[in-house]
């Protein structure tokens, strides 16, 4: 094992990426990173991206993961994790640090915070989905 390979890394430069094989590769954070996800790992199959985001306002859209549930770890804040389930909203309030939500596959989902929240995100990033509304 090369030792040079375990860190410590900064989220907020690079994200690791874990690949079909269990390894991880540590993508650099830029202005076109999302979309470049797609040219580093094609479709993104089988890949799950790992990563930290702050927010103090409401998410302006939805999100769905077709292919896996995602783990969303409360790390500081006080946040409704909002889910579309059965044409309806399903609030879950996360505020203890340390908590965590699991989106199933296929739900959508947005957040609206009650104070400045930042989370750690465990994403199956193949055919991820953004809309303004759920569905």
């Amino acid at each position: 094992m090369a030792t040079s390979h375990v860190g410590p890394f900064d989220l907020d430069r690079e994200r690791p990426v874990f690949k079909p094989d269990g390894m991880v590769q540590r993508v650099p954070v830029t202005p076109t990173f999302y979309e470049d996800l797609g040219s580093h790992f094609p479709d993104f199959a089988d890949h799950i991206l790992t990563q930290r985001f702050s927010f103090a306002e409401a998410w302006l859209t939805w999100e769905v993961h077709p292919e896996g549930d995602e783990l969303v770890f409360l790390l500081q804040g006080d946040t409704d994790f909002v889910l579309w389930v059965d044409g309806a909203e399903k609030v879950v309030r996360v505020d203890t640090p340390g908590s965590y939500v699991v989106v199933p596959a296929g739900v959508w989902h947005t957040a609206r915070p009650h104070a400045e929240t930042t989370m750690l995100f465990i994403t199956p990033g193949n055919g991820t989905l953004n809309a303004e509304s759920p569905g």
